[in-house]
């Protein structure tokens, strides 16, 4: 199962996240064949980590959880909190056409749970061709996985535009106007 893991930073860290960096790396190398997006959340002009993205293939919730809390920097404290959710991927460009230089935002959807659609053909984002700015979205679902909750996107714009580019598609899963957040994000691990 593909669980989207958020964690979010305790305010005024400073560099404690840079002192455990090795361990973090360290704990992250053991799962990186799991992982199908990952990377930091960032502040708005893009210099500084507000949080964690990671989206895993564990066997169930309990394992989920335990990716979470075993993480150095929770561990020592630096999480404020962390959500874990059941994923479903719908699209990933990959880091083929990813341009790092770019700036990247991850948005964010949230609604009460709604069906899922009939034999699981969940609609695709349309803004999945060459050149893009769409490079990732999954939807988030329940345990069962028959329910949607909300989505997740990564998009190569800054955030309001990123917003823009997944209202559509979030807008079309959630049946109403879906609420959004977008935050600067940067593509993960050592490479």
């Amino acid at each position: 199962m593909l669980f989207h893991v958020h964690a979010e930073d305790r305010p005024g860290l400073g560099s404690e996240l840079y002192d455990l960096a090795e361990e973090h790396w360290s704990y992250m190398d053991r799962f990186e064949d799991r992982f199908v997006l990952r990377g930091p959340t960032l502040t708005d002009d893009g210099e500084e980590h507000t949080g964690s993205i990671h989206v895993v293939e564990v066997p169930d919730r309990a394992a989920a959880e335990r990716f979470a809390t075993e993480e150095p920097y929770w561990s020592a404290g630096l999480y404020a909190g962390y959500t874990a959710v059941r994923a479903v991927v719908l699209f990933d460009r990959g880091r083929d056409t990813d341009e790092a230089d770019a700036p990247h935002s991850l948005v964010t959807g949230a609604w009460p749970p709604r069906p899922r659609s009939e034999g699981g053909s969940d609609p695709l984002p349309s803004d999945t061709g060459p050149g893009g700015r769409l490079l990732f979205a999954a939807l988030l679902v329940d345990d069962g996985g028959t329910h949607t909750t909300g989505m997740i996107a990564a998009v190569r714009a800054l955030p309001d535009e990123a917003a823009e580019v997944v209202r559509p598609f979030a807008d079309r899963l959630a049946d109403a106007p879906a609420a959004l957040a977008a935050q600067r994000w940067s593509r993960g691990g050592r490479n």
